[in-house]
Formats: C-alpha cells, structure tokens, sequence
C-alpha cells in the first residue's frame, strides 16, 4: 500500500460492514476494476457493532482474499493481528481500543502494513509514526452512518501533518465523490471510503471513476 508514481491521493476501499462473501465477491472484483484502488480493509461488524465471528472472518477471508490481492491490491484486517498474520492479509489496522500497536505489529511482522486510528489527535499520530506505523488515519471528517465516530477532525491536521511528516495520512468519515476535495487539497494521501462507494446512486464502480477524477484532477491543478 503506497502511492504509485503519480505521487497522488489514491483510494483505500472499506467493505461494508455486513455481507455475504459469495455475493460480494463480484461486486469487489468489478469494482477494483473500474480504477485505481491501494487497498481494501476488511471490516465486519455484528448488528450492535461487535466484531463479526472468527468464523466469519475467515470466510470472507478466503472468498476475497485473492480477488484483491490478485490485482496487486494491500488487503488489510480490521483489528485482529493474529488472525492477519495466519490467513495471509497484507497487514491490520487498528484502534486505539484495539490491540497496541507493538502487539500488531509483532504479530504481523515487519514486512506487513500496520495503520492506526489517531483520530483528531496530533499526539497520537506523531506517537503512531514515531514508533513504525506505516500509516496514520485521522477522522472522522464528516458525518457518517457507517459507524459512530469518536472524533471529528479538521482539514488544519491534515496541513499539519503533510508539512512535518512523510507517514501517510488517511482520511477517514463520510467521504463521498462531492466532499473529498478539500482532503485531497489539504494533504490526505489517501481517502477511507465505504458507503461512499457502495451506496455510490451510479454504482461502486462510478464511485472509484468519479474518485480517481478528482484525484487525478486536483493533482493536474498541483493541489
């Protein structure tokens, strides 16, 4: 998971937070087709927001798992180190109420991508960096149904941190094709989007067209 040689905002696709592995795996082969997409996070939710069965885990694991990484596509874990490192994932991503970040990363080893929520705080991204995460995410920017946001940041963090550090940052929170402009411009190099892509009114795959537009757009303008 980098950006390519365009140096350009680049998308970083969530799954919805419940589906059926069997039915979704077209839709995602479809739409990793459609445009330029860095990585995939698996995140699975139960109805009251638990996280899904191990179980469940797995079978999306092994039902997705190649659609994505076969397109050269970073396919991430939401939380759970251990089971990122034994199904093969590229790397885990975690909260600050999920396992810390020493325990991640010894699970998933130094090769893998290990990315950690910092939400609107300064001091948790720059204690993030300083300790090897390979990205930080800050959010949520907007409002969003996908799930309850504990923070909500300002486009000033992403300034902040594009001038003092050379982590990716991710943006994350109710992004859509009508409001990612300002994050492109303030400095995120990537944008964390689901429903904004699933619930696209065209379609996931217009969604990833419309977002690479205006990726592609702003860095033409040398945004």
């Amino acid at each position: 998971m980098n950006q390519n040689a365009s140096d350009r905002c680049r998308l970083y696709l969530i799954t919805p937070p419940r589906l059926d592995p069997a039915l979704f795996a077209e839709v995602l082969a479809r739409t990793l087709d459609s445009g330029d997409v860095a990585c995939v996070q698996l995140r699975l939710k139960g109805e009251n927001g638990a996280v899904s069965e191990e179980a469940a885990i797995r079978e999306a694991s092994e039902r997705l798992g190649a659609i994505v990484q076969g397109r050269d596509v970073a396919f991430i874990l939401n939380d759970h180190p251990d089971l990122a490192a034994e199904l093969g994932f590229d790397g885990v991503h975690v909260g600050q109420e999920d396992a810390p970040y020493a325990a991640a990363r010894a699970a998933v080893g130094a090769d893998a991508i290990v990315g950690v929520t910092c939400h609107d705080s300064r001091h948790l991204a720059m204690t993030a960096g300083e300790k090897g995460a390979d990205y930080v995410a800050f959010g949520a920017f907007y409002d969003t149904d996908t799930k309850e946001a504990k923070a909500r940041a300002g486009l000033e963090i992403l300034e902040w941190w594009s001038e003092i550090a050379t982590v990716p940052a991710v943006a994350i929170g109710g992004i859509t094709v009508g409001n990612c402009e300002p994050l492109i411009r303030a400095g995120a190099d990537f944008l964390a989007v689901s429903s904004g892509v699933w619930n696209y009114p065209e379609g996931p795959e217009a969604a990833v067209r419309a977002f690479n537009e205006v990726m592609e757009r702003v860095k033409a303008e040398g945004g």
